[in-house]
């Protein structure tokens, strides 16, 4: 693999899990755009919304995005990142962008079994359940129209991983 791979989805979808075991596999390097972020940025994703505000958060978003694109890498994006139509073009462009789709119920479980409490403030002020279940229907197009292979990200890691690696083999043949 030379190409950077982007994974996209919604929280809970399994992009930094399903990422690290793929750079595994494919002996690639992994970077997570959020970690990367706060990181570089010294305070959580909840700390810069609320004292910057999301429009500055998204701009950071971009910049990190930019900053870690790099051939042999693997990036799990942050579920908003595809909300930018220059963030979606880029991910095209250079690279292969793959879309962990998941239910709205394995999101749920998911992120209800292990919240991460000050990373990622709410985005409605509502309910879990709701407030997937209203940004997947926002977002669903967006990841889509970014992606070039939709895998199921309800199974296990390494089926997912599978998944991926399949798709990734036979668009090379065709």
């Amino acid at each position: 693999m030379t190409q950077p791979i982007f994974l996209v989805g919604p929280r809970g979808c399994g992009k930094t899990t399903v990422g690290l075991e793929l750079a595994r596999v494919s002996q690639s390097q992994f970077v997570d755009t959020d970690h990367w972020l706060q990181t570089e940025a010294g305070e959580t994703i909840a700390q810069l919304v609320e004292k910057e505000g999301w429009a500055r958060f998204r701009a950071r978003e971009t910049a990190t995005l930019m900053a870690v694109t790099a051939p042999g890498t693997v990036i799990a994006t942050g579920g908003g990142i595809v909300l930018a139509e220059q963030n979606r073009s880029f991910m095209r462009e250079k690279g292969t962008v793959i879309y962990l789709c998941a239910p709205v119920s394995t999101l749920v479980a998911r992120l209800e079994a292990s919240p991460e409490e000050g990373q990622r403030p709410t985005l409605t002020g509502k309910p879990v359940s709701e407030e997937v279940s209203e940004i997947l229907a926002e977002r669903d197009a967006l990841y889509r129209e970014a992606a070039h292979h939709v895998v199921n990200a309800s199974l296990a890691p390494e089926e997912v991983v599978n998944q991926i690696v399949t798709a990734l083999r036979l668009a090379c043949v065709s």
